[in-house]
């Protein structure tokens, strides 16, 4: 209803713009998933700059790396947005190997 981007229907969302991750900042209107949650920690604990703040569609659209992460997928890469094509960047590859990491060391 006010442009803003919260979350994937089945997994919580993620933005590079100029090297910094974003994701959309909770707000009571979306599920704070528990795989977001500990992708945030990981990569803060990793010394990564990251910001929870508002995110419109706009902002998706002018995003150098889209990813996903939720409990089905864990970390997974957006290749598209409308009719522009990603790929998957060195911060998506980054927070998918922290993830992971941290997944196998239980």
């Amino acid at each position: 209803m006010l442009s803003n981007v919260a979350e994937l229907a089945t997994a919580n969302v993620f933005m590079v713009k100029d090297g910094v991750l974003l994701t959309p900042m909770p707000n009571g209107t979306f599920l704070n998933g528990i795989t977001r949650q500990r992708v945030i920690d990981l990569f803060k604990k990793d010394g990564q700059p990251l910001i929870e703040t508002r995110l419109t569609y706009a902002d998706f659209l002018k995003a150098d790396e889209i990813f996903s992460a939720g409990n089905y997928g864990k970390v997974q890469p957006i290749t598209r947005i409308d009719y522009r094509n990603l790929q998957p960047g060195p911060i998506y590859r980054k927070t998918r190997e922290l993830y992971m990491d941290f997944a196998h060391s239980k």
